[in-house]
């Protein structure tokens, strides 16, 4: 799978339980777009409407040699492809009060796929104990021989 983009900021924000892989409703400009990696997944996420799951907010720079391409809007949500028993799982997870956050966009056999993450928020104090403890495991990697 070659990754597209990435949400760097979902790992920091979130703290991921589990992960769960999505197809996206896209038009062919969109496609052809995702594929040069003009996409950008910060800000984005996961919304349920009556039974279907949305990827809302992700922004898809138009295709430059595309004809219609003034006419798509590059924030519109994105109906994602998932199987029943998924989204019956991804509701669950949503009424108890988890997040489904998109993690990466990535090429899978021509096909263009969401990696999507569902987890709990984390506090601010929760950041810093991450930073803190990111920051440990870099310096005992500097002091130990090689």
């Amino acid at each position: 799978m070659k990754i597209l983009a990435k949400n760097r900021r979902a790992g920091y924000d979130y703290a991921i339980e589990h992960k769960m892989t999505a197809g996206l409703v896209l038009s062919g400009a969109e496609v052809k777009s995702g594929k040069l990696g003009q996409v950008s997944l910060k800000g984005s996420f996961v919304s349920l409407k009556d039974g279907e799951a949305y990827l809302s907010n992700a922004h898809f720079t138009p295709y430059n040699r595309a004809g219609n391409s003034s006419r798509l809007d590059p924030d519109r949500p994105r109906k994602l492809l998932l199987h029943k028993r998924e989204l019956e799982q991804l509701t669950g997870y949503k009424q108890a009060g988890a997040a489904i956050v998109p993690l990466s966009l990535a090429e899978d056999r021509n096909l263009i796929k969401l990696e999507i993450g569902i987890g709990r928020g984390r506090k601010k104090y929760d950041k810093r104990q991450l930073i803190k403890k990111r920051d440990q495991i870099r310096d005992t990697a500097k002091e130990l021989p090689r």
